[in-house]
């Protein structure tokens, strides 16, 4: 029976779906894998990995003749492995996209309004028991409606931002894309960065590559407008954190909507300081049923690549 080692819980839906089809080791850590156990699980038939789990070049460096023959990623950023040298070790790679989309949408938009209308600052105000009673010009903040949406990246997830903001909330959205993008599903503009920087909100929802690593930098921070807002669902690594913070701090943005840091878990002390910004922890996915369907999709990944067909979601 093929061996396959799942590297963090998932819902019992899925163990439960998995080990009837696999010899499933689970492991009991919510952590990321270990460098030993990085290279112990390449002695698996299979692997379901996720986040964190940092597949680099090194480890299929240390493990020549690696037994297993698959990486079925649970969730649909890969950043964490390199592709190229687990195809150049034989091993396929897989990820879960579709199931993932509304979720993260949602939570973009969870950003966009508590930033916006400071609702973390405000729920920590009423905790605190400092609250003294509503007044005319308490704790204004923007209001959405009618206000203009950048998108960084058009993708599934970037449209389903777009549908929401634009149906729900009648914004105009425009947004920056590598490659054209015909059928946007709304009205929408195709612009180019700079333009895209200059809207009233902008959300970051490009994948994490090589190419995108620091895309929103100094550079780019400051093409953004004084009352803007800056939201990030995609990965970390896509914000030159230390850049957001200065700009923060000298007030050429006016806040940010965070659900990914550039070097998690670690977030800066002086982001935490912030009541400017809303600060989650990696919720995007964060819904059972989400997290059900993801566990799923993966084991089809895994079932086709074992029965000889080609898997419905390689990378």
């Amino acid at each position: 029976m093929t061996r396959l080692l799942i590297t963090r819980p998932l819902p019992e839906k899925v163990i439960e779906a998995a080990r009837a089809r696999f010899d499933v080791t689970l492991r009991a850590e919510t952590t990321p894998l270990t460098p030993a156990e990085l290279r112990a699980a390449l002695h698996y038939d299979a692997v379901l990995p996720t986040l964190g789990d940092l597949f680099r070049a090194e480890v299929f460096a240390d493990v020549p003749a690696p037994k297993a023959r698959i990486l079925a990623n649970f969730g649909v950023g890969t950043n964490h492995i390199d592709i190229a040298a687990a195809r150049a070790a034989g091993l396929a790679v897989t990820n879960t996209p579709g199931a993932v989309t509304d979720a993260t949408a949602d939570i973009a938009l969870t950003l966009i309004l508590m930033t916006a209308r400071r609702a973390g600052e405000g729920e920590r105000l009423v905790r605190s028991g400092q609250w003294q009673g509503w007044h005319p010009t308490q704790m204004l903040g923007m209001h959405v409606t009618g206000r203009s949406l950048g998108i960084i990246g058009m993708g599934r997830i970037g449209k389903a931002i777009a549908r929401r903001c634009h149906h729900g909330f009648g914004m105009e959205v425009r947004f920056f894309n590598r490659s054209p993008v015909v059928d946007p599903g709304l009205p929408a503009r195709q612009t180019d960065l700079a333009e895209t920087l200059a809207a009233d909100i902008v959300v970051v929802a490009v994948p994490a590559t090589p190419a995108t690593h620091h895309l929103i930098d100094a550079a780019a921070l400051a093409r953004m407008r004084p009352h803007a807002l800056l939201i990030n669902i995609a990965r970390g690594d896509i914000v030159d954190e230390a850049a957001l913070i200065e700009a923060l701090q000298q007030g050429r943005i006016a806040g940010a909507g965070l659900d990914v840091y550039e070097h998690e878990p670690t977030v800066p002390e002086t982001l935490t300081a912030m009541q400017n910004v809303t600060l989650l922890p990696h919720l995007g996915t964060a819904a059972l049923d989400v997290r059900e369907a993801m566990g799923m999709m993966a084991l089809d990944n895994l079932t086709a690549f074992f029965d000889g067909r080609d898997p419905p979601h390689p990378v």
